[in-house]
């Protein structure tokens, strides 16, 4: 894969994250609770991760623009998913009641966190990218 494509398929991957972060949580939290809400019940929870995610899909949608230009924040949503992922992983297995977050919101973000490192240049190829652009 050249670069160019590379970075064609970032900017698809920051859209489709970042709508999903947008409104995919919410609705996956209303269809499939089991693997997506983590409190029954009246609960702040799923007010607030979705209030950060959608302000984090805001930002990634802005970031689709010109990705280069947004390397810390695309770094930021990969290493933060990879850490959400783990502790929401821990606590799965841990959990009486959180396995079915093993097969919903645990891998759905190492594969977002996945998707990104694996498409976003690094180092002397981003600059050099960067430099092109």
């Amino acid at each position: 894969m050249t670069d160019m494509s590379r970075l064609k398929y970032l900017r698809i991957a920051l859209i489709l994250i970042g709508l999903t972060f947008i409104a995919g949580i919410y609705l996956l939290m209303i269809v499939w609770p089991s693997g997506w809400t983590w409190h029954t019940g009246h609960s702040d929870y799923p007010p607030m991760i979705i209030g950060i995610y959608a302000t984090l899909g805001i930002f990634l949608l802005i970031a689709a623009r010109n990705p280069l230009d947004h390397l810390s924040l695309i770094w930021f949503t990969i290493w933060s998913s990879v850490v959400h992922g783990g502790v929401m992983a821990v606590q799965s297995v841990t959990g009486t009641d959180s396995a079915g977050h093993l097969i919903g919101d645990v891998p759905a973000l190492f594969v977002v966190a996945a998707v990104l490192a694996v498409l976003t240049p690094r180092g002397e190829k981003a600059r050099l990218l960067h430099d092109m652009a």
